[in-house]
């Protein structure tokens, strides 16, 4: 039997603010690939790059105000692009600030923050949400899996 082939989705990493505290492209390309293998099914297949920017609070700001008319900087944000006429799965931009005062207020790891963020953020990007509790549920779930995966602790708890 041959072996189904494997989806790979290359990172390019933008580190607008060249935060010390941020993983290299290295390190989000096996936290995208743990998410891929763990659902090949939801990746579409003309996706093979997503581009995730390190941004600061400005920025954050500016973009959560544009996008989602919200006042204040968030730790993510996803932007979606055409599943089918694109080769990007999306956007990520997250902010180095908010990811490390999180990851102190919350007693974890910088890193397990970082990668809980980023796998939060993809999965919003495959089409998986948290409005609705049934759907925070799948999602959560979902995510504690991947990062268990990874190698940290569930990040709900």
């Amino acid at each position: 039997m041959l072996e189904r082939e494997k989806k790979m989705i290359k990172v390019i990493l933008l580190n607008e603010i060249k935060s010390k505290s941020s993983p290299q492209q290295k390190q989000f390309q096996i936290w995208v690939n743990q998410i891929i293998e763990t659902i090949p099914n939801k990746i579409p297949k003309n996706a093979n790059e997503i581009c995730i920017a390190i941004i600061s609070r400005d920025t954050s700001t500016q973009l959560n105000e544009t996008y989602r008319h919200k006042k204040g900087p968030t730790n993510v944000l996803s932007f979606n692009y055409d599943a089918i006429t694109s080769e990007s799965l999306g956007d990520l931009a997250i902010c180095a600030e908010l990811v490390e005062a999180e990851a102190v207020d919350q007693q974890k790891s910088i890193e397990a923050h970082w990668a809980h963020l980023t796998v939060h953020g993809v999965l919003h990007l495959l089409g998986y949400d948290h409005i609705a509790d049934d759907d925070a549920f799948t999602m959560e779930t979902l995510e504690t899996q991947i990062i268990k995966k990874i190698g940290f602790d569930n990040p709900y708890v």
